[in-house]
């Protein structure tokens, strides 16, 4: 998993309330097992009509939102079944970070498995966030994990909390294998003296 550390790019706005996985990944591709190529399928039936043709209303698919890296959006994002190919979506899009009043628990958690940064912050901030991205292309946001802190295209600087462990993982670039990974010796350690202790094991 790629390190995050500070990320500047274009914010698209998206202020649609109880945006659910099923409408951010539609359940017709959880086929796949893999990570990789579910972008052009994210919120695939409004961004797309019956015959697949791009639908020029839908928020990414302006040239301005093409490149989008985060997302601002309603009130409880990623409601809805578990499914962790929702955050695969979105990361395979390019989203890397997503601003909201609220996320439903799971699909908050699985962002951060998945190197995206979930970002809770008052309505009265997000409406400011919302605002600074329907400029469009020209209006890029700095998100600052390290000092926690969003800085607008105005240069209004936005604090925002996470939880400690979390932010050391994406920082560090650690999902749960990581994790395990970075005790590699002490597992083999342990592993050794078990092998001499209990042999019979």
């Amino acid at each position: 998993m790629d390190k995050f550390e500070k990320l500047t790019g274009v914010a698209a706005p998206m202020p649609l309330v109880n945006i659910d996985t099923d409408m951010i990944i539609p359940k017709n591709f959880l086929k796949t097992i893999k990570r990789s190529g579910l972008g052009v399928h994210a919120f695939a039936e409004m961004r797309y009509d019956d015959n697949g043709n791009e639908n020029p209303d839908f928020v990414l698919n302006k040239p301005q939102y093409r490149d989008a890296q985060v997302l601002v959006a309603g009130d409880n994002f990623g409601c809805g079944s578990s499914r962790e190919h929702a955050p695969w979506a979105l990361a395979d899009f390019g989203i890397k970070v997503v601003i909201s009043t609220s996320f439903a628990d799971i699909f908050f958690n699985n962002c951060f498995k998945n190197g995206m940064l979930p970002i809770v912050l008052p309505q009265e901030q997000v409406d400011l966030l919302m605002k600074d991205a329907e400029k469009g292309s020209n209006a890029r946001m700095t998100v600052d994990l390290e000092n926690q802190q969003i800085t607008t295209s105005e240069s209004d600087v936005i604090p925002f909390e996470v939880d400690a462990f979390k932010k050391h993982c994406l920082l560090e670039g650690l999902d749960d294998i990581g994790l395990t990974l970075a005790k590699a010796s002490a597992i083999d350690s342990f592993e050794a003296q078990a092998a001499q202790s209990r042999p019979w094991v």
